[in-house]
C-alpha cells in the first residue's frame, strides 16, 4: 500500500497489558506503535493488587521498584467471617524461599501503565498515540492493515503483527470473529472509596481482606490514598439508588456502626463476567488481557493474568518476528495461556466467589472449615500460597508444549 505508514507490531490499548508488551518489544529493538482511544492511560479503579510472580516479571523491565515505592506492601491477607468475626490469615513471607517479593503490592494499576508509557519515550522505535481509535483491520499472509480514526482524520497503518489489548469490549476480538464464551454474574458490583481509616474501627485489619457472609459479603482493599470497599448489589434497584447516600450509609453502618459518618470519593457500578475467548488469536493478530479473558475480582487475578499473557506473548512473538513469518510459536501462546485461564484463573476466581458469598449456613460453614484445614496444614498452606501468588499457574503453562 503506497504511502501507508508501517511498523513491525501495532498494539491496541495502552493499559497495563498493552504497555508491558510494548516495553518488551521496544527494549528488544522492534518497531512498535501503541494506539489508545483515550487521551491518557485510563484511571481504572478496579485493579490494584500486584502478586509476587508478577512483580518478578515486571522487574525485568525495571518497573517493580516504582510500584513498591508508590504502593503498600501486603505480605498478609485475610479471609474474615463477618458473622463470627474470625480471621483466617495467610502470610506470603512463608514462600520467601521462591521469590524476592514475598508480598502483594497494593497500588493502582494506572501507575504501571502511565509509568511504562512515559518510559517508552526513551525508545526511538516506540510510539504511543493517544486519541486514536481502531476502526477496521484486515490481515493477509504478509501483515495486517489497520484503519484508524483520529480527531481530524482517518489514517492507515500496516504492521507485521497486531496485538489486541483493548479490554473487555475488544474491537480486535470482534473483527476476528472469535466467540467470548462464559457468563455474567446477576449482581452489579459497587465499589466505594473512602479516606476514612477503616482500621480504626475494625480490629487487626490487613491491607487485603475478603469478608465472607451469606447476607452481604465485602472486599476491603487498602491502596495508598484510600480504602476501597467492594460489595454485591441487587441490579433491580437501579443505578441511582445503588449510588445513593442511603445505599452508601447502609453499607458502612453495617460494617462500622450507625454512628460513623463516611465520605466517599468514588461510587462505581460495574458488571462482572467470567468469559474466555475460544481462541487467543488468528494468523498475525493476537489477544491478551481482558480482550482474551475476564473473571471476577476476588483474588486479584485479572490484571495479573493479563500481565502474564503479555510476557508469554512476547516470548512467542519474538521467534516469529525473527523468522519473518508465523512459525508455530504463537500457537503455543494460545495453548499455554488459554489452558491456564480455564484451569487456574477461571476455576480459582469462581471458587473464591463461592467461598466469600457463603450461601446457606451449612455451605458457609463447610467452606470455612475447608479454609481452616488449609491454614492448619503446612503442606496445604504452602501449596495454597503458591497458587494464590500465581506461581502454580506459571508452572502449569510452562509444562504445556
Amino acid at each position: 500500500m503506497s504511502g501507508v505508514e508501517r511498523c513491525q507490531v501495532a498494539i491496541v490499548g495502552a493499559g497495563p497489558v498493552g504497555t508491558v508488551v510494548a516495553t518488551l518489544l521496544a527494549k528488544a529493538g522492534y518497531d512498535v506503535v501503541v494506539l489508545e482511544e483515550g487521551l491518557d492511560c485510563a484511571q481504572d479503579l478496579r485493579a490494584s493488587t500486584f502478586h509476587p510472580s508478577t512483580l518478578e516479571m515486571l522487574d525485568e523491565i525495571g518497573i517493580t521498584g516504582m510500584l513498591i515505592e508508590r504502593g503498600l506492601k501486603a505480605p498478609v491477607y485475610h479471609w474474615r467471617d463477618r458473622h463470627s468475626g474470625d480471621v483466617i490469615d495467610f502470610d506470603l513471607t512463608e514462600i520467601g524461599d521462591v521469590t524476592r517479593y514475598p508480598f502483594r503490592i497494593q497500588c493502582e494499576q494506572y501507575h504501571l501503565s502511565r509509568g511504562l508509557a512515559e518510559g517508552l519515550a526513551q525508545y526511538r522505535n516506540a510510539q504511543i498515540r493517544f486519541g486514536q481509535r481502531l476502526l477496521t483491520l484486515e490481515q493477509d499472509d504478509q501483515g495486517v492493515d489497520l484503519c484508524i480514526e483520529t480527531m481530524t482524520d482517518i489514517t492507515r497503518l500496516r504492521c507485521d503483527y497486531l496485538i489486541g489489548a483493548d479490554g473487555a469490549n475488544s474491537v480486535v476480538r470482534k473483527w476476528l470473529g472469535i466467540e467470548f464464551d462464559g457468563f455474567t454474574y446477576p449482581e452489579r458490583f459497587l465499589t466505594l472509596s473512602t479516606r476514612l481509616e477503616l482500621a480504626d474501627y475494625l480490629d487487626h485489619l490487613s491491607f487485603v481482606n475478603y469478608v465472607s457472609d451469606p447476607a452481604e459479603w465485602l472486599v476491603l482493599l487498602r491502596v495508598p490514598s484510600v480504602w476501597r470497599v467492594l460489595v454485591p448489589t441487587d441490579a433491580s434497584l437501579g443505578d441511582d439508588y445503588l449510588k445513593s447516600d442511603e445505599m452508601k450509609d447502609g453499607i458502612f453502618a453495617r460494617l462500622l456502626g450507625s454512628d460513623v459518618h463516611v465520605e466517599t470519593g468514588h461510587r462505581t457500578l460495574y458488571r462482572v463476567h467470567q468469559r474466555v475467548a475460544k481462541a487467543f488469536g488468528k494468523g498475525r493478530v493476537w489477544l491478551a488481557g481482558d480482550a482474551a479473558h475476564l473473571n471476577n475480582p476476588l483474588g486479584g487475578f485479572g490484571m495479573n493474568s493479563g500481565i502474564h499473557d503479555a510476557f508469554n506473548l512476547f516470548e512467542k512473538l519474538e521467534p516469529a518476528l525473527k523468522a519473518g513469518q508465523p512459525n508455530g510459536s504463537l500457537a503455543l501462546y494460545d495453548r499455554q495461556r488459554r489452558t491456564v485461564t480455564h484451569s487456574f484463573t477461571q476455576a480459582q476466581t469462581i471458587d473464591n466467589m463461592a467461598l466469600i458469598k457463603g450461601g446457606a449456613d451449612s455451605a458457609h460453614a463447610a467452606r470455612r472449615k475447608a479454609m481452616l484445614e488449609i491454614k492448619q496444614d503446612d503442606a496445604k498452606r504452602r501449596a495454597y500460597l503458591l497458587r494464590q501468588a500465581m506461581f502454580e499457574s506459571l508452572a502449569q503453562a510452562a509444562a504445556i508444549n
